[in-house]
């Protein structure tokens, strides 16, 4: 039996709550309602959409967070992020993103998502990019969303230098890898690079 109006705002409150980046499809799916319900379930309750609550969360949580550059420059919203271990960044392939004859993203966008997050993840005022030895898996296409993790590999630390290893994802399936050198100025109170 469906939920009422009032069962079910209250629901899509909560999972909204659990879950800030879910989509309205995932929503309508999850509640057997449309698309266009969410929306106006949403605008009752004064939920913000999508975007505005990933930037939201993304403000709160990563400002503070990001040292080597400013948050404005990343590339995608960071959506999470641990210095010096791992960081996650979503971006939206627009097509002013896109080849006009195929609509396939043009590369130097999935690399710089993934460069800048690579940057950002680095617990350091000057993170720079040395080295970077990258794949691209599957072509990625105007309207598909772009997941980009980035995990630091700290038993690779040498010098002033850090591995980091991002992988970006359209769904669960793998369309870019990159393994960046990037190099650090500053050490942590263990002797290892910060």
């Amino acid at each position: 039996m469906r939920p009422s109006k009032r069962e079910r705002q209250n629901l899509l409150q909560e999972t909204i709550h659990e879950n800030p980046f879910i989509t309205d499809e995932e929503l309508a799916e999850k509640f057997s309602v449309s698309v266009q319900t969410i929306r106006l379930d949403r605008m009752e309750l004064a939920i913000p959409e999508l975007r505005e609550r990933i930037k939201t969360v993304a403000e709160k949580h990563v400002e503070d967070e990001v040292r080597a550059l400013p948050i404005e420059e990343v590339i995608g919203d960071i959506i999470d992020i641990e210095l010096d271990e791992s960081a996650i960044s979503i971006f939206d392939v627009k097509k002013e993103h896109t080849f006009k004859r195929n609509a396939i993203a043009r590369g130097h966008h999935l690399f710089a998502q993934a460069n800048s997050l690579a940057v950002a993840v680095i617990n350091d005022a000057l993170a720079l990019t040395v080295k970077v030895n990258i794949h691209f898996t599957r072509p990625v296409k105007a309207g598909e969303r772009v997941i980009a993790k980035a995990k630091v590999r700290r038993q690779q630390w040498q010098g002033d230098r850090t591995i980091v290893d991002v992988k970006s994802y359209v769904d669960k399936e793998l369309v870019f890898k990159g393994e960046f050198e990037m190099f650090r100025s500053s050490q942590t109170s263990e002797g290892e690079k910060v």
